[in-house]
């Protein structure tokens, strides 16, 4: 690496191996395996992560071995099941619930059928309820007669905010500079290496890996049509009956069978057990792809007019145990690609720089086998696990050897 590199001439005030901007579920992944790995790093983020003003919030993330959404997702769902049960024992962090996983639906659906179709070819051990068998197991879903269940017992849910600060406690014990308050103000990209410049420093590196979820369009512009931003809504409804059972039941997933098309994910809802005794409610959520969004440190929880319409569409003719009105709200954001898809690529005019986002909602519950194969591309060259599929789209025109970005 050479002695001078600089953000417009301006003396450096840290250097390493690698910088990554972006320190959620991603970022916090990736730090956490370079540092682990003897890698020099330094991890930027804008706030002071756990946070809640991008992604990676909510107390939940539902996590399933049977990955509707394709084949290419089991080997990194596998592989983190792994390493959430190697952080906790580092950490003494409760991570990973295996409480099982339910799908709901009507036959015929893409994501039912798919989920169905993978857990049979890769042996992933499962029980296919018929509509009487749903409704005498699980009687806190109000299913028709024609509608099936999947359910899968090593399924469960991640706790996010605690799983982001274990692996910023591992990042740093193994050496790992954290910046959390900094945020960058543009980046640079030449033969010689990296250089990013945020509001307080300005440090110098062989190689840059951007996992900034919401904020990646302002740091790659050039896939700017690739990737839109969408507000989600998060509820936790109140138990009005059945705590014990609310308790103990599986994380879930409503399929209404919608198409999944564009930018769009799935149709219907999902939900966890109550996690947080007799009155925290059950937490619930589905998704919403009207109007795009911008990040912009703001908390926007949901409308009053937005709650009535969730419990009157997905809850009040299915879970009647739950009653209207929220104990309490909230808002995340979901970067999305078209087809769902995530983006862990090189970027396509600099080989020096990592593009490591775009989860497209369900990207939580792979984070660390990510993490370990991003930090396994940048030491031995290439991953342990198949990335290519989620390359990003043919590279754009030759550009200039040396580019400056700004936020």
């Amino acid at each position: 690496m050479a002695e001078s590199i600089s953000v417009r001439r301006v003396t450096v005030s840290g250097r390493a191996d690698v910088v990554v901007v972006g320190l959620g579920a991603m970022g916090s992944a990736v730090c956490a395996q370079l540092a682990g790995r003897g890698v020099s790093v330094i991890g930027i983020d804008q706030y002071d992560p756990p946070h809640p003003y991008g992604s990676t919030h909510g107390e939940t993330r539902m996590t399933r071995l049977a990955v509707g959404e394709g084949a290419e997702y089991v080997p990194l769902v596998r592989r983190s099941h792994e390493l959430w049960r190697e952080i906790e024992a580092q950490t003494g962090a409760e991570l990973l619930t295996q409480s099982g996983g339910l799908i709901i639906s009507r036959p015929g659906s893409w994501f039912f059928e798919g989920t169905r179709e993978l857990a049979l070819r890769l042996e992933i051990e499962h029980e296919e309820l018929s509509p009487a068998g749903l409704r005498e197991r699980f009687p806190m879903f109000a299913a028709d007669g024609e509608t099936e269940g999947y359910y899968e017992p090593a399924a469960g849910f991640v706790r996010p905010e605690a799983a982001v600060r274990a692996q910023l406690e591992v990042a740093r014990r193994d050496g790992a500079r954290l910046r959390p308050g900094e945020r960058v103000l543009e980046w640079s990209a030449s033969g010689h290496g990296v250089a990013v410049a945020t509001d307080r420093a300005r440090y110098a590196a062989q190689q840059l890996i951007l996992c900034a979820g919401a904020w990646l369009p302002g740091l790659f512009p050039e896939g700017r049509d690739l990737f839109a931003v969408y507000r989600q809504l998060q509820f936790w409804f109140p138990i009005r009956r059945g705590y014990e059972q609310l308790r103990d039941m599986p994380v879930f997933v409503w399929d209404f069978g919608g198409e999944r098309g564009d930018f769009v994910h799935f149709d219907g809802f999902y939900g966890f057990p109550a996690v947080d005794g007799p009155t925290g409610g059950i937490k619930v959520a589905t998704e919403t792809y009207e109007t795009t969004t911008r990040p912009d440190g703001r908390r926007r929880p949901p409308s009053p007019a937005e709650t009535a319409a969730m419990y009157r569409r997905c809850i009040e003719a299915r879970l009647p145990w739950l009653g209207p009105d929220p104990v309490r709200t909230l808002s995340c954001l979901y970067t999305a690609t078209r087809g769902s898809r995530f983006v862990i690529d090189r970027h396509p005019g600099h080989e020096t720089v990592l593009i490591v986002s775009a989860c497209s909602g369900h990207g939580f519950k792979h984070s660390p086998a990510i993490g370990e194969a991003v930090a396994q591309w940048v030491t031995e060259g290439r991953p342990g696990l198949d990335l290519t599929p989620f390359c990003l789209p043919p590279a754009p025109p030759a550009r200039e050897p040396t580019a400056q970005h700004e936020v």
